[in-house]
């Protein structure tokens, strides 16, 4: 019987002891947690921003063209006897480069015929230069006789010589005629288009084709108001990027070459030229930057002294939030001077001393008290990040 009694009290003793002792853990650990303060302070990560002299970047855009475009045209007519094999539409001829011929034996003919005439003028210049002297000869003989200038054959010999003269512009005439039966390409030059063809008669002032200039490339960029108040004083020769972030993404190096020294009325933007030599890599052997290619283009403008540089986000409503002595936020209005690739570049309102708030709190106001993330003391906030120079 007291074996029976036993064996039915003591598991109900065990389960007693255990609900007493979870009974006595879950007291303590509610009394330990009622004694420990809770902290409710929003963490915050802050840094300290060092100010650094700023190279602004300026950025514009643009259309590049040619430098020149020229309209070829004949200046002595004939027919068409040779063209260069890149003198089609699309093709690359060099500064010196033959284009085409006219047929020249016409104009042989008319340099021998010049040369002739002028040989002939020439000759009757000696002979009235001798008529001349034998007539100074016998008017020295009879000094006391009056001689006139018909006698001393001064009017026969200034026609002669005027015939000298007229007789070699019309041999440089003819030179220059035969000269010009070749079209003779004025710089390197992309053909655009070219109207004749061989064996084709061509007339004085035909139209024969059209060359855009690839020395050289032009792109006329706008400058905003906000941007030209960054512009270096001297601007002519201001060394540039040129590029396209395409599929085929490049860069090309470029200069400013001027201001066109004008106010858009609609737009209120003043233009500079940005010159890009060699765009087609005719000389270079770089890739092909083709006309009408929109170009992003960069250069360097002022330096800012002792400028704050912050991320966009921290930036509301020209305030930035800091981290007092105390460890309470505290507004800060700024001085924004310009926006550039998602960060503020700020002049006034922060010193190299204040604790920047990088982090801020949902609903920030002046006084919140806020804690430093990391920090080893809740309740200290002097663990501060330092911020890199500019």
């Amino acid at each position: 019987m007291k074996k029976n009694v036993m064996r039915w009290t003591v598991p109900f003793a065990v389960i007693a002891l255990g609900v007493l002792g979870s009974m006595g853990v879950t007291a303590v650990a509610k009394k330990d947690e009622a004694n420990k303060a809770v902290d409710t302070r929003p963490v915050v990560q802050v840094e300290t921003i060092e100010p650094a002299d700023y190279q602004v970047v300026i950025q514009s855009y643009g259309e590049l063209m040619p430098l020149e475009t020229t309209n070829l045209a004949a200046q002595v007519s004939g027919k068409v006897t040779y063209w260069h094999e890149q003198f089609v539409s699309g093709g690359k001829v060099a500064k010196g480069d033959v284009l085409m011929r006219i047929e020249k034996d016409n104009y042989e003919a008319a340099v021998l015929q010049a040369e002739a005439e002028l040989a002939r003028a020439q000759a009757v210049l000696i002979e009235e230069n001798a008529k001349a002297k034998v007539a100074e000869d016998e008017a020295r003989r009879f000094p006391d006789k009056q001689h006139t200038d018909l006698f001393l054959r001064k009017p026969q010999v200034m026609s002669a010589e005027a015939s000298v003269k007229s007789a070699q512009a019309g041999l440089q005439r003819a030179r220059r005629d035969l000269e010009n039966c070749e079209i003779i390409a004025p710089y390197d030059a992309i053909v655009v288009s070219r109207n004749v063809g061989l064996g084709q008669f061509v007339g004085t002032g035909t139209p024969l084709a059209v060359l855009n200039n690839i020395e050289a490339g032009e792109v006329e960029i706008p400058i905003a108001g906000f941007d030209s108040v960054f512009l270096p004083a001297r601007i002519s020769g201001l060394p540039a990027e040129v590029s396209n972030k395409g599929i085929n993404s490049y860069t090309r190096e470029a200069y400013v070459a001027r201001d066109l020294g004008i106010v858009d009325s609609a737009t209120r933007m003043s233009h500079l030229v940005v010159r890009v030599d060699d765009p087609y890599g005719f000389k270079s052997g770089q890739s092909a930057v083709k006309f009408g290619t929109f170009l992003n283009v960069a250069f360097k403008g002022a330096t800012l002294k002792q400028i704050f540089k912050l991320p966009q986000d921290l930036v509301n409503n020209q305030t930035v939030w800091v981290m007092n002595d105390e460890g309470k936020l505290e507004p800060r209005k700024v001085r924004v001077i310009r926006e550039e690739g998602g960060f503020f570049l700020v002049a006034e309102g922060i010193e190299r001393t204040d604790k920047v708030v990088m982090t801020l709190p949902e609903y920030p106001t002046k006084g919140l008290a806020v804690r430093v993330a990391g920090a080893k003391d809740p309740s200290d906030s002097s663990d501060v990040t330092k911020s890199e120079k500019l």
